[in-house]
């Protein structure tokens, strides 16, 4: 969950197109138009994360306006981009890809002052669809608010989903049964630079842009500097390394600690922000297993549950390669040989939040981890249910009990640790909240869970951050 934001007004800010402040959209992406939907009937929308932005008090049809028919909204981006990127694709470059069925459509300030991009998905064609329609499902957008509300709950440092219309077309596809309702979704994030937004100015080797990129995202993504022993410490490649390895470190655990397959961890589906986005196949672990994987697809489980750290690590590596043509190579694999270390180090902080315990120490947190999950494989017991019976370190048997003895309970008392079962999003369930939609257009269950993961996220509360670092989200 994250920290109380702050309601605000509407404040334009469409920062990537300002010349006074580089112009990157001239080279970063294409200026589009959005599809011409035949229907715009609006399905969920996000007024909590709208407060935000200052958009909560638009009437439903300003909103169709503006996230169904996609109106330019004022002082802000007079047309969409569709941005440009390459990417590994299951560890094979791909420089054929690029936002094939979104955009970037409007940027502004929050309440903090911080950016937050308004992107979309299934708003047409762009100039990167190749053979695609560039259209989005209904149930894809169902299933992806669904994962980002219980995510956010769970203290993922995610994208929300601001908006659901439903855009009256009927869509071919082979993963599900055909014609399949459309929908235009939009995504409210900090950003939407990807690792792959840089690979790309690698492979055509632009480094001044590169050099704009790079200062872009120091300006609007501030994290930490790099330690005061780290080489080449003030150097903004080096810096941005730094913070980028931070990110997905604290996001490789924020998964494991939540029992979350995102699925498709390529490095075009990274955010340089450290946000995760772009759900599609996901799953949340039935049990404890580090061979679960969740895309049909994924036939070698290359991003199968245990192997997701080892994913992000890996998309990390690739951007050092990058940021090669900025500095010398030392700096950069300083930076990335913090990530197991900065894992570690978050899976500990993360787990001992969601037990409800107070940490005691990186050597004995890492200890009660080993002998939580030791304790999981061993019953069979969903995540989930294992964290809400054992909220304060109480109940737990054999070596994690003992652990736990010398752990102090922080946890608050909120109506959701009594109320007999927890909360989760396994496959069945969100099968049964889609065939709801499908069959009778009933709506109510799937808000009844949205509301329902909004209480987890409240009983939790805020997910502990490193020392020194500052909220993003």
């Amino acid at each position: 969950m994250r920290a109380e934001p702050q309601a605000a007004g509407y404040r334009p800010d469409p920062v990537i197109a300002d010349p006074a402040r580089g112009n990157i959209a001239e080279w970063l992406g294409d200026a589009v138009a959005p599809a011409n939907f035949p229907d715009t009937i609006l399905r969920f929308r996000n007024d909590r994360a709208a407060a935000e932005i200052g958009v909560a008090g638009f009437s439903d049809d300003q909103w169709l306006t503006h996230f169904g028919r996609f109106e330019p909204m004022e002082g802000n981006l007079p047309q969409p981009l569709a941005l440009k990127y390459h990417g590994h694709q299951f560890r094979n470059y791909n420089p054929e890809i690029g936002d094939g069925r979104g955009f970037l459509f409007a940027q502004m300030r929050d309440g903090d002052g911080r950016l937050i991009d308004l992107g979309t998905k299934g708003s047409g064609q762009t100039p990167f669809s190749r053979t695609a329609d560039g259209r989005l499902t209904l149930k894809g957008a169902v299933r992806e608010v669904l994962a980002t509300e219980l995510l956010e709950a769970l203290g993922v440092d995610t994208s929300r989903t601001l908006s659901i219309v439903e855009t009256g077309e009927e869509l071919e596809r082979h993963d599900e049964p055909s014609p399949a309702r459309s929908a235009v979704m939009v995504r409210q994030s900090h950003g939407h630079i990807r690792m792959g937004t840089f690979q790309r100015l690698l492979f055509l080797e632009e480094a001044d842009h590169l050099e704009q990129l790079i200062t872009y995202c120091l300006a609007q993504y501030p994290g930490p500097m790099p330690p005061n022993d780290a080489p080449g410490r003030d150097e903004p490649a080096v810096i941005l390394m730094h913070q980028l390895v931070e990110r997905m470190a604290d996001l490789a655990a924020s998964y494991m600690v939540a029992g979350f397959v995102h699925g498709v961890l390529n490095t075009d589906n990274m955010n340089v922000s450290g946000e995760s986005f772009d759900y599609g196949p996901w799953r949340f672990l039935p049990r404890w297993d580090p061979d679960f994987t969740a895309a049909y697809f994924d036939q070698t489980g290359l991003y199968s549950f245990g192997r997701q750290p080892e994913a992000l690590h890996w998309n990390c590596a690739q951007f050092a390669v990058v940021m090669r043509m900025m500095t010398d190579s030392e700096p950069l694999l300083a930076a990335l040989n913090r990530f197991g270390p900065l894992y570690m180090e978050a899976v500990a902080r993360r787990w001992c939040w969601r037990l409800g315990v107070e940490s005691k120490g990186p050597e004995t947190d890492a200890q009660l981890v080993a002998a939580c999950e030791a304790a999981m494989r061993d019953t069979g017991v969903q995540p989930d249910a294992f964290f809400f019976k054992h909220r304060g370190g109480h109940g737990l048997t054999g070596d994690a009990a003992v652990l736990a003895s010398a752990y102090t309970a922080v946890a608050k008392e909120h109506d959701y640790w009594s109320s007999g079962a927890p909360q989760s999003l396994l496959i069945d369930e969100v099968e049964t909240l889609w065939s709801a939609i499908e069959q009778r257009d009933d709506w109510s269950p799937m808000h009844d869970k949205i509301a329902n993961l909004r209480m987890v996220g409240r009983a939790h509360g805020p997910a502990p951050l490193p020392k020194g670092h500052m909220p993003t989200t």
